[in-house]
């Protein structure tokens, strides 16, 4: 299936939004750079989902995600260091607007401070724009990581924002007392099951070929910092986002090299965690830029997501560029069709990230694609085409016997897995299995998503010399 790119104002209108804050109430984790904001995140949400580095400017796009204590459930916005170092930045002024973009969603406020290194002037510059905020605001003095730095804590009173609290976000001290402060004034919220999605959709891609841009385009908000330079993503994001009326998880993730041109440090934990969404995800959307062409790299993000049983959306980026040029979408679609081959049953579509056209497309062929992925074939349809199969090719025989598949069941859905019973499974030619699952999809369709093919040996109790057999 491919999907054409269209003006803006020729695409069909659906409803699509952000889900605000999971319809939750929302803390937004602000301060300098290098202040442990991340940290206190993760340990926040329970788990690793924020990268955390010693440099400086490790954050930069808003980072959700949902907890829960002593009942009351509510959203965590991670943000970039304000000030500081990263007033120099080459990001400076995008971080600025994802903080402010957090606090304006914000229904209370956790200002991070390092009780070892002490009150600097950026936690006063950032300590005088929080007094002018609606919101709670708590100062939480962070790596305290005994009582005599717990004791340094009392310096941050001096930032006009009430009483501090002293914690270790690496150690888990008093982590309780943080929570009891900042959730006792938020307004009660029924949990939102933020695992009831539709799909979990990953923008995957090697880097600068426009992910960040169409998640930007698709949320109609500028949620991710979109910049020229390669690696601006960091931290797979994810937004839950209403397609329609169903429920779509999008992840943003960074770009993926190579492994042996991954740079250690940051760009290895960023491709990590690229990978990480990759597996969890029930169906990726490679990017591909379409202006340059389809490179090498871009068949190795295709075959990790292949690899990963994940269904696949093939997004040819940046198709107002390839129509500006005579003959280059149609050499443009030869080349795809000749070097990703591999994954010739996935649905391509053709969009613009920065003109917006087509951009609902991606979403809507993912649906497609995770619906056929959970489908499931009835087992004696089946076999009545298994049956018809080696009638009109029949297996090759193996050492003079012929070899025989006697029935086939779907094992799996999600990858779809295919275990068949045959008598020689070690000796069925590749070429055959991939016959096989031809044959399955041209009977029942599993557009987009990968199959898997199992095969398994079974006690026979005739077999076609007369004996019996082992496969």
């Amino acid at each position: 299936m491919t999907v054409d790119s269209k003006p803006a104002a020729d695409i069909p209108q659906v409803d699509v939004r952000a889900v605000p804050g999971n319809a939750l109430p929302t803390v937004a984790i602000v301060g300098r750079p290098n202040v442990g904001k991340s940290t206190l995140f993760n340990r926040l949400v329970r788990r690793r989902q924020a990268i955390v580095r010693g440099e400086p400017g490790t954050t930069r796009d808003r980072n959700y995600a949902t907890t829960e204590w002593r009942g009351q459930h509510f959203s965590v916005i991670d943000t970039g260091g304000l000030l500081g170092e990263q007033l120099t930045g080459p990001f400076a002024d995008s971080v600025a607007d994802q903080v402010d973009q957090a606090l304006a969603e914000a229904d209370a406020i956790v200002l991070v401070v390092d009780v070892q290194s002490g009150a600097l002037p950026a936690d006063e510059d950032v300590a005088a724009l929080l007094r002018e905020a609606v919101q709670p605001v708590t100062v939480c003095a962070n790596k305290a990581d005994n009582d005599s730095l717990a004791a340094l804590a009392s310096q941050f009173y001096a930032l006009g924002l009430g009483e501090p609290v002293a914690i270790s976000a690496h150690h888990g001290r008093w982590i309780d007392d943080l929570l009891d402060r900042v959730t006792g004034g938020l307004a009660v919220a029924e949990t939102v099951d933020t695992d009831d999605v539709a799909c979990r959709l990953a923008i995957v891609g090697r880097p600068n070929v426009g992910k960040s841009s169409l998640v930007n385009a698709l949320l109609r908000d500028e949620r991710m910092i979109v910049s020229e330079v390669p690696g601006t993503t960091r931290d797979a994001v994810d937004t839950l986002l209403s397609f329609d009326g169903q429920r779509v998880s999008l992840v943003d993730t960074a770009g993926i090299r190579r492994r042996g041109r991954v740079a250690p440090g940051i760009e290895r934990a960023s491709v990590r965690r690229a990978g990480a969404a990759v597996r969890r995800a029930d169906v990726s959307a490679v990017v591909i830029d379409a202006h340059e062409g389809v490179t090498s790299q871009d068949l190795h993000v295709l075959g990790m997501a292949m690899d990963d049983g994940a269904g696949i959306v093939i997004v040819m980026n940046k198709s107002d560029l390839v129509d500006a040029e005579d003959g280059l979408r149609n050499s443009r679609e030869r080349q795809l069709a000749g070097r990703a081959r591999f994954v010739n049953w996935a649905p391509i579509v053709w969009v613009s990230a920065l003109t917006g056209a087509a951009v609902d497309s991606v979403v809507a062929a993912g649906l497609h694609v995770a619906e056929a992925r959970r489908q499931r074939v009835p087992t004696p349809r089946l076999n009545a085409m298994l049956k018809q199969a080696q009638v009109e090719r029949p297996p090759a025989t193996y050492r003079g016997k012929r070899i025989r598949f006697y029935y086939g069941v779907q094992t799996e859905a999600a990858p779809p897995t295919f275990t068949f019973f045959v008598n020689y499974p070690d000796a069925v030619h590749f070429s055959y299995e991939r016959f096989l699952m031809g044959r399955i999809r041209r009977s029942f369709g599993f557009e987009g998503t990968p199959l898997r093919c199992v095969l398994r040996g079974r006690e026979s109790s005739e077999s076609d010399d007369g004996g019996s057999s082992r496969g």
